[in-house]
């Protein structure tokens, strides 16, 4: 059964969405209510935040106190690929570093319809190669990650990475991501009722203002119709009442299918990304730590020469 703190926050989505929908606002008026609703929650004292540059792309080191400095956390934000930034993610980000004693990077990629495919997908590339050449860290001890379109943004990374032959991340983290851009998943209808976070509407008008008149089926933008052979292990968590379910469900069975090994969680009455809301969710904050349980035994498996 739902927690009573899930329940009214779930209310509060619907409010804020019709709100939201009332207003019909421009691209720049999304990104700040976004960036406001989710900035909302006060860091605690301990938790560290360094803005930075990876060449002209800002991103921020999130931090907690016991973060082992060797271990990073390479995390993509989702907003479907037009809002997000790494404001908005620093309460997650914080949970993240907390629950998995890893410094999280977070990335303001470049953002569309002012910046299309594949924009984003170079500024997550270059980050990650940032980490590994000019900060020393060790590939075996990344993680990549991210939610929604970060989550598909995180496997546009691995795809890229591993056709140019570089050393992949020990694991992905993938919350709720966004795999199809056809949106052919049958609980875009069937969930579409019972998702407080995203809607059928949203999840349409989005991809042509990232990739223009781009195939919706290439693997790049729809990772459930890439090769996965090759990829790292991956951790999928997704909400039971979400219309991106089908995205995470067809990504696993693809992704077994190639050879790839996959933890899969759907959490019941859960909502899309509903991570995001860990400062006021209880099933929240145990999904990340879940996260952290996940990465941990990854990283400790690793013995770096």
């Amino acid at each position: 059964m739902a927690s009573k703190e899930s329940l009214a926050v779930r209310q509060g989505l619907i409010e804020w969405g019709v709100q939201q929908a009332q207003k019909q606002p421009s691209i720049e008026e999304m990104r700040k209510s976004l960036e406001d609703l989710m900035s909302s929650t006060p860091l605690p004292s301990d938790v560290s935040v360094n803005r930075i540059q990876i060449g002209e792309t800002p991103a921020e080191w999130v931090s907690t106190p016991t973060a082992d400095q060797n271990r990073v956390f390479l995390f993509l934000h989702g907003g479907g690929y037009i809002i997000g930034s790494c404001k908005a993610y620093r309460d997650l980000a914080s949970r993240l570093s907390k629950a998995t004693n890893s410094r999280v990077l977070t990335v303001e990629y470049r953002l569309a319809p002012e910046h299309q495919y594949p924009a984003a997908i170079e500024d997550a590339v270059a980050a990650y190669r940032w980490l590994v050449s000019d900060q020393g860290v060790d590939p075996s001890q990344i993680i990549i990650g991210g939610d929604s379109a970060g989550g598909g943004l995180s496997l546009a990374t691995l795809l890229t990475l591993r056709d140019a032959g570089d050393t992949l991340p020990t694991a992905a983290v993938l919350l709720s991501p966004w795999t199809d851009m056809e949106g052919t998943g049958k609980t875009m209808e069937t969930r579409k009722d019972v998702d407080p976070w995203l809607n059928p509407d949203q999840s349409r008008a989005t991809p042509p203002m990232y990739i223009g008149n781009l195939d919706r089926r290439h693997p790049l933008v729809s990772p459930i119709y890439a090769d996965l052979q090759g990829l790292p292990p991956m951790l999928v968590h997704v909400g039971n009442d979400e219309i991106l379910l089908d995205d995470s469900v067809r990504l696993v069975e693809r992704a077994e299918v190639a050879g790839v090994e996959v933890t899969f969680k759907i959490f019941e009455d859960m909502w899309h990304v509903f991570h995001a809301f860990a400062a006021s969710v209880p099933e929240a904050q145990e999904a990340i730590n879940e996260i952290g349980n996940y990465v941990t035994k990854k990283l400790e498996a690793i013995e770096i020469p």
